[in-house]
């Protein structure tokens, strides 16, 4: 009896944590390491600013091999931006 209260418990809140809605909300890509160089404009595919739930404010930019997370306030990111809007 005691090992089926134990089994019957256990479902319980795996059920619970399965159909949960209040489980956090996790953006898809936030910044937490950001270069401190600049890359060229014609090797950038896109840039995208992260999502206003993410720690950092940030924007991630994408080149052909991969990606990398630029601080907002960089002056070289600036104009790029407002060429990709």
């Amino acid at each position: 009896m005691r090992a089926s209260s134990v089994f019957l418990l256990l479902g319980l809140m795996l059920l619970m944590a399965w159909t949960s809605e209040a489980q956090p909300a996790i953006p898809e890509s936030c910044c937490f390491n950001f270069i401190d160089f600049p890359i060229p404009a014609n090797k950038i595919v896109s840039a995208v600013k992260t999502s206003s739930r993410c720690a950092s404010k940030g924007i991630v930019v994408t080149t052909p091999r991969t990606q990398f997370c630029v601080k907002p306030d960089e002056e070289w990111i600036k104009p790029i931006m407002e060429k990709l809007k």
